[in-house]
């Protein structure tokens, strides 16, 4: 691998001078080959993680994450409860935009208001939803009033990207993509971006936090495992992400490349569409019937119960993940440590099938993505085959993001499976977007496609939602987990597990839960 490299006027003297540098220490370009870039430049534009992942570079969040998504200051240096409703964030000083204007709260605010008027694919509301509405203290004081107590709020605001309030609300994508509204406080400024293309990056001096290490980043989109892993291997690019499963083990044994594995927060879950009517009918004996059999909780039972989750982290994800019996990892706040193991019995899930009054099963359409995340379509494929041993006849669809992802927001999905991560740390932002009855007055189930409502949930995450009290409020989550997953409001499989790669000895990666590859983590190796 050939590290980008450009000779500036100090770099230049320095040889002359005698000094001799390694070639990762001088470096001033970083290419990463990533697998999925972002959708648009307007950071308000989708929750998707490629699109935070990319978009982090150039602006920045009112309350940041470490690598294990515990909270820390960003563009809020502090934030604090004045009241059961209200919560006062202060605004860091000296931050400056990268056209020079200065940061304050009136920007903040701005942001805020902005994410319900932007129309996406996937909506930011999430982050949103518990506020009323937001008052400027001062320069650097805001508070955000809220609908009820809402203890969660700085978690949800790791995804608050700040943008200039002088982009004006009427900016869509149109000018954040030129370039023109694409004016955050982050480490890079936007050079350029071509759709599944290039996002090219220059490092902003003057940055309030520390300085990344590289002038440049080039974010090349290779979604292509195959292109992408021959990418770094060819020195097109410096680094790639989502090394797949099966290179992962010729890549240990490869003298020429360094790998970092990590534990992601990104668990792979199967939706089963519980309405009454579903858009594509399921088969019997060859006939449509008018039937939904996943309403039945014996059907949803013996899915569970066909899936052998060991085998797929054995040789599907060559054991780069763990078996999931819930939505996210238990250790976060929320998750419940005293939930079994899900249980491999296919002749159990044959008895369940006959019960519900399949003896013979039936054949459904199922959908995932093909390159979000590392194993999709393998895992989907592996999937169908699992759930043939029990009689179903289960036709595996994999599709692009770009398309997988409209049409399951749309409800055109019979049965469906799709990679989902805790991103706040808590269970109120998985379980309150997946398995509380969807209301668009609240904001809750707001990805809640699959019609699932069960009044128990959703009283229980609604109390959640406004106990301050942190002890009981862990209870509260910890019981929606039990019903939900009891209920197989979804179906967790596993959990992912992520691998970078680089050239031997050049740099140093991070590994994050939350699967980002930031450049302005990544350091040169001393």
């Amino acid at each position: 691998m050939k590290l980008n490299f450009k000779l500036g006027g100090a770099l230049a003297a320095a040889l002359l001078a005698g000094t001799v540098l390694s070639g990762a220490a001088s470096a001033q370009t970083l290419t990463m080959g990533l697998r999925a870039g972002p959708d648009s430049i307007d950071p308000h534009w989708s929750t998707l993680g490629s699109q935070a992942e990319a978009l982090r570079h150039i602006f920045d969040t009112l309350v940041m994450a470490d690598e294990n998504l515990q909270l820390k200051p960003g563009l809020a240096t502090s934030w604090k409860p004045v009241d059961d409703t209200t919560w006062e964030f202060k605004i860091r000083e000296g931050v400056k935009f990268h056209d020079g204007s200065e940061l304050t709260a009136e920007d903040v605010k701005f942001s805020i208001d902005r994410i319900p008027v932007v129309t996406g694919p996937m909506s930011m509301t999430i982050y949103t939803k518990q506020v009323k509405e937001t008052k400027v203290v001062d320069k650097n004081t805001l508070h955000v009033i809220t609908k009820a107590p809402a203890p969660t709020l700085p978690n949800d605001f790791i995804r608050l990207f700040v943008v200039s309030k002088s982009v004006g609300m009427d900016a869509r994508n149109e000018q954040f993509n030129s370039g023109k509204a694409a004016i955050g406080t982050g480490p890079y400024k936007f050079v350029s971006w071509e759709p599944k293309g290039d996002l090219v990056l220059e490092r902003f001096d003057g940055y309030w936090g520390e300085k990344p290490h590289w002038q440049k980043v080039i974010r090349k989109e290779i979604p292509n495992d195959p292109a992408r892993m021959a990418a770094l291997k060819s020195g097109q690019v410096d680094l790639v992400n989502y090394v797949p499963a099966t290179d992962y083990a010729s890549m240990q044994k490869d003298k020429s490349v360094d790998t970092f594995v990590a534990d992601t927060v990104y668990y792979f879950n199967l939706t089963p569409n519980v309405k009454e009517t579903l858009p594509k009918p399921v088969k019997v004996d060859g006939k449509e019937i008018a039937a939904n059999p996943l309403r039945d909780p014996k059907v949803r039972e013996a899915l569970d119960l066909a899936i052998d989750r060991k085998t797929l982290v054995r040789v599907v994800l060559e054991g780069l993940g763990k078996p999931a019996n819930q939505l996210m990892p238990t250790s976060f706040f929320g998750g419940n440590k005293n939930l079994p193991e899900r249980p491999y019995n296919v002749a159990k899930a044959k008895e369940l099938l006959a019960a519900a009054g399949y003896p013979k099963g039936f054949e459904i359409d199922f959908f995932c993505t093909n390159n979000r995340l590392p194993g999709d379509g393998a895992v989907c494929e592996a999937l169908s085959q699992m759930w043939a041993r029990a009689g179903l006849k289960v036709n595996a669809n994999a599709l692009n993001g770009t398309v997988f992802f409209p049409a399951q927001q749309k409800g055109e999905f019979p049965l469906w499976m799709s990679g989902w991560g805790t991103l706040t740390g808590e269970a109120s932002y998985t379980y309150g977007s997946l398995v509380h009855t969807a209301d668009p007055k609240t904001g809750l189930g707001a990805f809640n496609k699959q019609g699932y409502s069960n009044p128990e949930v959703d009283a229980l995450l609604q109390e959640g939602a406004r106990t301050m009290d942190d002890t009981k409020r862990r209870a509260l989550f910890e019981k929606v987990t039990e019903v939900s997953m009891n209920d197989r409001a979804l179906i967790p499989t596993v959990q992912l597990q992520t691998v970078w790669a680089a050239k031997k000895g050049t740099m140093v990666i991070p590994p994050r839960v939350d699967q980002e590859t930031l450049a302005y983590e990544i350091k040169p190796k001393s």
